[in-house]
C-alpha cells in the first residue's frame, strides 16, 4: 500500500500504465464532514511521462493511501485465458500504441474463440457472433473497426498513420466493454441469482 508522500509510489500509471510511473507531488488539501468527522488528507499527483493526475487520500497525514482516483484498471478475474493476458498486456503496453493496438485486437479474437467462434478469419467469427446475437449489430462494427486497426499495424501499412495514446485506448476500451458484456456481467448475474435464491 503506498503511503502519501511527496512521490507516490505505484506499479502503474493509472493513465498511461507506464511501469514505475514517477508520480510527483503537485497540491494538497485536508477535507472532514460537516460533522468534523471522517477526516481526510488528501494529495495530487502528476505522471511525468503522460501529464495525468492522480488523487490520493489518507485517513492520517502521510500515512497509507486509502482512496485513490483514477484507481488502476483491473481485469475481472470471470474474463477466461488467455483473453485476460491479451488485456492486461494492452493496458501494459498503452506508452506503445501499436502494439497495444494488436494485443486489444488479439484479446477480441480469444474472448470469441472462448465463445465456440475458431472457424475461419476474425472478420467471419464477427459476423458470425453478429448474425447469432452473441453481440450487437453496434458491436460488431466496433469490433471491426479494432481488427482493421490491427492489421494496419500488423502488415505496417505504409497509407496507415501509426496509432496514437488516444487511438490505442479506443480499441482497448472496445476490448474491455466486450470482456463485460460477455463475461462479468454475467458472471455477477449468475452470483446474483445465487446470492439472493431463497432457501428451500
Amino acid at each position: 500500500m503506498p503511503k502519501l508522500t511527496n512521490q507516490l509510489e505505484l506499479e502503474r500509471c493509472p493513465h498511461c500504465n507506464v511501469d514505475k510511473p514517477s508520480l510527483v507531488f503537485k497540491w494538497e488539501t485536508a477535507t472532514e464532514a460537516h460533522s468534523g468527522g471522517n477526516k481526510r488528507w488528501w494529495k495530487v499527483y502528476s505522471c511525468t511521462r503522460c501529464g495525468g493526475l492522480v488523487t490520493a487520500a489518507s485517513g492520517s497525514q502521510n500515512g497509507p493511501v486509502g482512496e485513490m482516483f483514477p484507481s488502476a484498471t483491473q481485469i475481472d478475474e470471470s474474463v477466461p485465458m488467455p483473453a485476460r493476458t491479451y488485456l492486461n498486456q494492452a493496458l501494459n503496453s498503452l506508452h506503445a500504441p501499436a502494439g497495444a493496438v494488436m494485443l486489444a485486437a488479439s484479446a477480441v479474437d480469444a474472448m470469441l474463440k472462448s465463445k465456440g467462434y475458431k472457424e475461419g478469419t476474425l472478420n467471419a467469427r464477427i459476423n458470425q457472433a453478429a448474425n447469432d446475437h452473441l453481440i450487437t449489430d453496434d458491436m460488431a462494427k466496433w469490433a471491426h473497426q479494432i481488427r482493421l486497426d490491427a492489421n494496419e499495424q500488423r502488415h505496417a501499412d505504409e497509407q496507415a498513420p501509426l496509432p496514437n495514446d488516444n487511438d490505442a485506448r479506443r480499441c482497448i476500451d472496445f476490448a474491455l466493454a466486450l470482456a463485460q458484456f460477455l463475461f462479468v456481467l454475467p458472471s455477477r448475474v449468475t452470483k446474483g441469482l445465487a446470492d439472493t435464491k431463497p432457501n428451500t
